[in-house]
This record gives C-alpha cells, structure tokens and sequence, in this order.
C-alpha cells in the first residue's frame, strides 16, 4: 500500500512531503496536498502506529494519512468530534498541528478530497480500543409536523 501511495505522489510530480519545524509547544503542521481541496475544514485523528496497517487496510476509503515513528495520523473533516467521544488510544486533535516528531504523507486518496470519512474511522477506532460508540449529544429532534417514533 505505502508503494502504491509513493507511485501516485510521483505520478504528480510531488514526492513525499515532510511537515514543517517543530513548534515550540511540540506541534507540527501536516503539509495538507495543495491539489486537495479542503473545504470543509481540517482535524487530525492519531492512533499509535502499531495499529496504522491494520485500520488502512479496514478501511472502505481513506483520505490523507500522515505517519512517524510513533503516530499514524488521518485526515477529517473538521468538527468530526462534535457529539462523539475518541477513545483511546485515538488522538483528536482540532486543526492538523499535531504532536508529532516528523510525520511524512504514507497515503494520497484516490478521490479529490484529503478527508477519511470520520463515522467508519471511528466505529474502527471503537472496535480496535474494544468499546462501544459513543455519541454524547441527545436524540434529534423530529421534523415539524411529524411524530416521533
């Protein structure tokens, strides 16, 4: 998988790109594809790297996916934490400055958009930490006019 991910780098005419310096609070930026557009925002989710190859290859589609040493960290939408609770040993982190030491870009999507589409990731992640979901926001209220089943 990680072969297939540096041929379509180079196919672009891009190789693999590092994130930038570290910053002073132990953060660096993920250096998102400048031909993926990421309108919907950007946050990271990390998981320990032992788990990296195991989640990719579960996984129906994934987007952009970072990884060091350490971390394995993907891409989603920004706000993919509202109303549910990560568990561990996944990291959210709003934004894409995440605690890393150098994390390259090991997987370029297939489709135009840098996103791992985050509900699947996280019944993933839920399975992989052995716990069940947990949505922490109420029932949605029902449209107008409309009983409640």
């Amino acid at each position: 998988m990680l072969r297939s991910a540096r041929a379509a780098l180079l196919r672009l005419g891009r190789g693999p790109r590092a994130a930038g310096p570290v910053r002073a609070d132990g953060t660096v930026r993920l250096p998102l594809p400048d031909t993926l557009p990421a309108s919907l925002g950007c946050d990271a989710v990390g998981v320990p790297a032992r788990h990296g190859f195991r989640l990719m290859a579960r996984m129906p589609r994934t987007g952009c996916v970072f990884a060091d040493t350490d971390w394995w960290w993907w891409i989603v939408p920004a706000g993919s934490d509202l109303e549910l609770s990560w568990p561990a040993p996944a990291r959210y982190v709003a934004g894409i400055s995440v605690p890393a030491a150098r994390p390259r870009l090991i997987h370029w999507p297939d489709d135009r958009t840098p996103y791992t589409p985050p509900i699947p990731f996280y019944l993933m992640v839920c399975q992989l930490a052995g716990t069940a979901p947990a949505w922490t926001g109420g029932a949605l209220p029902a449209p107008r006019g409309s009983a409640r089943a």
